[in-house]
């Protein structure tokens, strides 16, 4: 499988393992947890995408788990983990609300809480979550070239960001922002054209995808039109229609890493199936279509 650097050392798989939904699983236990990274594992899904809110909080935890009854599995995967959003009942005493907070203060605390709940040293990519109105750049470029220098993440991006977030960010910094992880798929087709992949590619960043498949509602009968063009050309690829949206992400020049989510191990060992789907230039256009839906003028 190919790879994506990013930093000195630090590399991401073509595909990322995301984490977000671990906490529903009907066995989240350490054997449980080992199972399905071992199925990443077989497949060259060393990338494991977390936060610290995932789970109410208890995402980060179970992995840390897993990774306890292993000694050395956390060496086999790069770790990806955010922060600067506070929810109720979680870290942060007295939150009244959901909000955002890139303080110095709150993101070494967020790191600190991490690393424990993690059992590691390090993480590999700390993205800052969300956009924060009330960041100040200076403080918040500061904190994470400090993270990286003292090696507690090895490299630093964003989530969610726009161009000139990233930008603005970008300018209070060292060490370079090498990731941005947003919403992108055949049902959110807005960055292809919007300036957000443009401004990565010209940046030097690596584009992580959430929610690829839309979280299911690509193949709900939400938008029909697309459904049926999905399936007639998956039937003429013999591919299943996951795979085929997320080989057309895998198409795009940027060099988009898709974050692929799910607790069931049959589903897990068919992540790759897009890696063996090939896209002409026609193809994606044709599903780009539909995802808009009309033709390109």
């Amino acid at each position: 499988m190919n790879r994506f650097q990013i930093a000195d050392g630090v590399s991401l798989s073509r595909i990322a393992y995301g984490m977000s939904r671990m906490a529903e699983a009907e066995d989240t236990g350490p054997g449980a947890v080992l199972g399905r990274l071992d199925a990443c594992l077989g497949q060259g899904i060393t990338t494991l995408d977390q936060a610290d809110i995932y789970g109410d909080y208890r995402a980060e935890a179970m992995l840390g788990a897993a990774f306890a009854q292993r000694p050395g599995l956390r060496d086999s995967f790069e770790i990806v983990t955010k922060a600067g959003v506070v929810m109720p009942g979680g870290r942060v005493a007295g939150a009244r609300l959901r909000y955002y907070d890139t303080s110095r203060a709150h993101i070494l605390a967020s790191v600190e809480a991490s690393l424990k709940a993690l059992r590691t040293d390090r993480v590999d990519l700390l993205l800052i979550h969300r956009p924060d109105p009330l960041m100040d750049p200076a403080e918040t470029g500061a904190v994470l070239d400090d993270l990286v220098r003292t090696g507690k993440a090895r490299a630093v991006g964003v989530s969610n960001f726009q161009p000139h977030d990233m930008a603005l960010l970008q300018d209070h910094m060292v060490q370079p922002l090498v990731v941005n992880q947003i919403e992108i798929s055949l049902a959110a087709p807005e960055p292809v054209t919007n300036g957000e992949l443009a401004y990565q590619q010209r940046a030097g960043m690596v584009p992580m995808a959430w929610s690829p498949l839309a979280g299911g509602a690509l193949f709900a009968g939400a938008r029909p039109a697309l459904l049926a063009v999905l399936r007639e050309m998956a039937a003429e690829k013999d591919c299943d229609i996951a795979a085929l949206a997320v080989a057309w992400l895998l198409a795009h020049p940027a060099g988009i890493v898709p974050v692929m989510g799910t607790n069931r191990l049959e589903r897990i060992a068919r992540l790759t199936d897009a890696l063996q789907v090939s896209l002409d230039r026609q193809d994606w256009f044709t599903l780009y279509a539909a995802a808009v839906g009309h033709e390109v003028p």
